[in-house]
């Protein structure tokens, strides 16, 4: 796991949401939801799993999230999602599948329904609703409370609903259309909100049944005010309107900005962008600023857009063929403020994770002076050499600046001087032409220098910089042990090495050095007995010289592709027929 996700993981909120796991290409490879993210997305890297998750986990680079307000909005967004980006994981979902919704049908004698599309058809529709069970029986006490129709197609006399008082018969008698009409919005109001009364209601005649030793009854209520409660769960992810619109949600501190956007496509939030920045003006004028080249020379306008309060959108409205809007209640004014919610949470993140990025850096080299009792390392050296067996012997030099690794500042040594494998020459020789060359050029001296090794190279550093030099400064040496892991830290000429906490800044930062340098190391070493091998074979060629050995190693990279190409990719680099048959003939002797 990198450090990015370590960090990330220890800043997750402990609030309902959902997560989208992404891989090494930024693509999303799972989305889930969760009650507590904080909990969630960390058992991911925490113990055993089975063999899918496994996979996943192995495959997790980074991750995002999306807090919502409760755990209904965090399933529905989960599915809209799903559906968006189809992710490779999410094996169960990737159907056709939708939640479902109660439906007051627009009929000459309306009725309900549950249905899983709403369509343009003047009909309301409630929902979506994440527990289908709980919505079948919402329906069913609706069905009790309001007498609306209940058959499909009319029949030709009353039936038992009638007798029973759950319909108006409208198949034998009139019924007016101001009374559905009062029927309805007594429904929609209901599945709006208004269902607390009917809740408050069905508790007391429970409560009642219960004084009667009714138990069953008391049960039967308990579970229905239990299906309201879960299906009545307020959401705003889905609007039933169908109306596309973009949703903004701002937040800014520490001269931070940080811009949510929500992608409502047919009612449904199916994607939302996250964008930080530092901002020099008023934080409302800079956000402005921001959606106006949102929406420079953008195509996809929705025919809404949803901004927080106070911003000055009269440009935007006059500029744009869309509304812009600023909600001050309902289920749109929700939105934004979840929007917002999103934002905050988004850049409290980036901030603390640049705190975080600091303590690596400078709170570690800060912590590393105070450990060695020298000034605050500002520039670190650090050195390493590679061989085998004292063949293509090489070293590398690696600079870190401020905690950072100053990649230009980096240096390759080929070793000339010694013969055969010794570490120790290996390093009095690098160190040498190191600091000969930053005296006679007067470049910076390091304020700290790391010798990749224990006591012997160590002391091979300081004999060259003390003694030959006559320069005074502070050197450490990183032994490893046999796992090949950073395991002890010796400073100068003392005997014992240096006490560390090995949960500290300090500790990681030389280890971030020491792997630096000795991959650095490594690549060079790898890279020269390639090129080392390859030209040992060609030289033996009679009418090939640098020149062309070079357009060979790089046009072909092998002696293998050298073997099976065709006569004319030779020639196709300008080496001639006769050569191209002698190369290969050459190289098939091998």
């Amino acid at each position: 796991m990198n450090q990015v996700l370590r960090d990330k993981l220890t800043l997750l909120p402990a609030k309902p949401g959902v997560y989208l796991m992404k891989d090494e290409s930024g693509n999303i490879i799972y989305v889930g939801k969760a009650k507590v993210l904080k909990n969630r997305v960390r058992s991911y890297f925490t113990g055993s799993h089975d063999g899918k998750t496994q996979l996943l986990v192995s495959q997790i680079r980074d991750f995002e999230y999306i807090v919502t307000d409760t755990v209904a909005e965090a399933l529905v967004l989960e599915c809209n999602l799903i559906k968006q980006y189809s992710p490779q994981y999410n094996i169960m979902l990737r159907d056709d599948k939708a939640y479902p919704y109660i439906k007051i049908t627009h009929e000459r004698h309306p009725r309900l329904e549950i249905v899983r599309r709403v369509k343009k058809d003047k009909a309301k529709y409630f929902g979506p609703y994440p527990n289908a069970t709980s919505a079948t029986e919402t329906k069913k006490l609706l069905e009790r409370l309001y007498p609306l129709r209940k058959c499909k197609t009319l029949k030709k006399k009353v039936c038992l609903y009638y007798h029973i008082g759950q319909c108006l018969a409208p198949c034998e008698f009139p019924v007016e259309e101001e009374t559905y009409a009062a029927l309805t919005r007594e429904i929609a109001n209901f599945l709006s909100g208004g269902h607390k009364q009917v809740q408050e209601d069905l508790r007391q005649r429970m409560e009642q049944e219960a004084e009667k030793l009714n138990f069953e009854r008391a049960k039967e209520l308990r579970d229905l005010i239990q299906h309201i409660e879960r299906v009545m769960q307020e959401q705003k992810v889905t609007v039933t309107d169908l109306v596309d619109r973009d949703v903004f949600g701002y937040y800014a501190e520490r001269g931070w900005l940080c811009v949510q956007v929500f992608y409502v496509r047919s009612g449904k939030m199916i994607e939302r962008s996250v964008n930080v920045m530092q901002h020099y003006k008023e934080a409302e004028e800079d956000f402005m600023s921001f959606v106006e080249q949102f929406y420079y020379q953008q195509a996809d306008i929705p025919k809404e857009i949803l901004l927080p309060q106070g911003v000055n959108s009269d440009a935007l409205q006059e500029w744009l063929p869309a509304k812009c809007i600023q909600p001050k209640r309902g289920q749109k004014r929700q939105l934004v403020d979840l929007a917002c919610e999103n934002a905050k949470l988004a850049l409290e993140e980036r901030l603390r994770l640049m705190e975080k990025k600091m303590d690596r850096t400078l709170g570690a080299i800060v912590e590393l002076g105070e450990t060695l009792a020298i000034p605050t390392p500002h520039r670190i050296e650090a050195f390493d050499n590679s061989n085998i067996q004292g063949s293509d012997a090489v070293a590398a030099m690696v600079c870190f600046i401020d905690g950072k690794p100053a990649k230009s500042e980096y240096r390759k040594y080929k070793i000339r001087t010694v013969q055969g494998p010794d570490d120790y020459e290996s390093m009095r020789e690098v160190i040498r032409r190191r600091y000969t060359r930053v005296l006679k050029e007067k470049l910076p001296l390091p304020d700290l220098i790391v010798i990749d090794g224990g006591k012997g190279q160590l002391a091979a550093a300081l004999d060259v910089l003390e003694n030959e030099l006559d320069l005074d400064v502070p050197v450490c040496g990183l032994a490893k042990d046999d796992r090949h892991r950073t395991h002890q830290l010796f400073f100068m000429d003392e005997e014992q090495p240096v006490e560390m906490d090995r949960h500290s800044q300090a500790f990681y930062l030389l280890e971030r050095i020491q792997d630096e340098v000795h991959r650095f190391a490594i690549t060079f070493h790898r890279q020269l007995r390639k090129k080392t091998g390859l030209s040992s074979v060609l030289d033996d060629i009679p009418g090939v010289g640098p020149q062309r050995r070079k357009a060979l190693l790089k046009h072909f990279g092998s002696l293998q592709s050298m073997r099976e190409a065709p006569l004319e990719e030779f020639q196709s680099i300008g080496i001639p027929a006769r050569l191209a048959e002698a190369i290969q003939v050459h190289l098939r002797q091998l």
